[in-house]
């Protein structure tokens, strides 16, 4: 217990504070192509087998290696188990994704929980198994920083899993992708004997913002994609989710500090699908997709007040729900058409999102924590009570923001975790949640 208090607690604190100064800075240019390429320099993240990887199983362990788990670039005495495994793309296509495993002290291999990083990125080298490597990069600090929420779990006596969610070609806000990538990163770390995991080891899922796109998308996908993994899962904790993404993409839009992250977004949409926007766009838009095509969340977060859609795109493409392709990807992305969990639930949100510079009240939308819409959120578990998960936890905090609704979250998604493990009934708000948004997918229109 010294051992790890000391590797994760002391110098993980340091990290912290780093990486907050880091994505409070005024003007933190985007990481190049470049940079980019490098991050795959290290051969482990390529399989380079004889063997076509469309011929394993998804969660098949591909390649296996054990390192100092590092933060900052200083390695620890804490020791990561990293694993290349087979998944599947955004669009159902085999690829090798990473995951990293930290052993807890105190426990054995009967409990894990998958903690979904909330990076968000488009750029690879931001990833937390490279943050974990040793590898520093400016959008890896929020991956270092994630760090202590890290140390609550393990010294809990749970093994903690860390999946690259957004995949080696960082698709960031790819849902699809990040869950599958999340369950079959659960499957290798179950099927590695270097972790102490194995096929009966009970898991939950913890994530907020970016982690609880994962998180919520995996418990989604795991009753049909995965129902070895959903046998298991004692339920999954989250907070601050992106529901509809054309919802949010009108409710940031203008805003002061996350009108960045629209078109992050739609980049992220645009990789994961093979589309190509630049047809729509005009010239300051190109600028902007071309400044953020490897930023990280800190490149974006209050470098682009009051950008709109419509400062993007050509006159008449004013309406997004013109351009066929992003009304495919957004309905591709929207949760409300998405399977429904069989596993327990705890959801989180923020409803002051003011604090953070976001005023919208956009009829069909309303407020939300500053880049998370609150009735998509309310929409979607009152959907699952609907039809039948009435196991389900939903908690709204109006007077906290994105960041602010984290704090409360932390705490009390580990506790509610805790009674998962320990077989206590999941409480349920089913009939005590406030009506929502229609989250019924987009329609396209004719541009003009």
């Amino acid at each position: 217990m010294g051992k790890l208090a000391t590797a994760l607690a002391t110098t993980l604190a340091v990290t912290a504070v780093t990486a907050s100064t880091a994505t409070a800075a005024p003007a933190a240019p985007a990481a190049s192509p470049t940079a980019a390429a490098e991050a795959t320099d290290d051969s482990f993240y390529t399989y380079d087998g004889s063997t076509p990887l469309s011929s394993y199983a998804p969660g098949t362990v591909l390649k296996t290696r054990t390192l100092q788990y590092h933060v900052v670039g200083i390695p620890t005495p804490v020791k990561a188990i990293q694993l290349l495994f087979r998944t599947v793309d955004a669009q159902g296509r085999p690829s090798a994704g990473v995951t990293s495993v930290v052993r807890s002290l105190t426990g054995d291999g009967s409990r894990a929980v998958s903690y979904q990083s909330f990076y968000d990125s488009l750029n690879p080298a931001d990833s937390p198994s490279r943050a974990i490597a040793g590898d520093v990069s400016l959008g890896g600090l929020i991956a270092n920083g994630e760090s202590l929420l890290l140390v609550p779990l393990l010294l809990s006596g749970y093994n903690v899993i860390i999946p690259d969610t957004e995949g080696q070609t960082a698709d960031f806000a790819a849902g699809p992708e990040y869950g599958t990538t999340t369950l079959d990163s659960i499957r290798a770390a179950s099927r590695s004997p270097e972790t102490g995991l194995n096929s009966g080891t009970r898991i939950g899922l913890a994530g907020y913002s970016g982690g609880a796109i994962a998180t919520h998308w995996a418990a989604a996908l795991a009753p049909g994609y995965a129902p070895d993994v959903d046998q298991r899962l004692v339920g999954y904790a989250e907070g601050g989710l992106l529901v509809a993404p054309a919802h949010n993409l009108k409710y940031v839009s203008g805003s002061t500090i996350w009108a960045g992250v629209a078109p992050m977004a739609v980049l992220g949409a645009a990789r994961s699908y093979d589309i190509d926007f630049a047809p729509y766009l005009n010239s300051y838009g190109a600028q902007v997709f071309k400044e953020l095509e490897r930023g990280s969340i800190i490149n974006a977060l209050g470098q682009y007040p009051g950008l709109t859609w419509k400062k993007m795109v050509k006159p008449q493409y004013a309406n997004p729900n013109s351009v066929p392709a992003f009304v495919e990807a957004v309905n591709k992305l929207n949760l409300g058409s998405a399977p429904t969990p069989s596993a327990p639930g705890f959801i989180v949100q923020g409803g002051g999102g003011v604090l953070e510079g976001t005023f919208s009240n956009l009829p069909g939308i309303g407020r939300g924590d500053g880049v998370m819409v609150a009735g998509d959120v309310r929409a979607l578990a009152r959907q699952y009570c609907d039809k039948g998960n009435t196991s389900l936890k939903y908690t709204q905090y109006d007077l906290l923001s994105h960041v602010g609704a984290a704090v409360p979250w932390a705490p009390s998604a580990l506790g509610w975790l805790n009674d998962r493990f320990a077989g206590k009934t999941a409480p349920s708000d089913c009939g005590r949640i406030p009506a929502g948004n229609s989250l019924a997918p987009e329609v396209a229109t004719t541009a003009p």
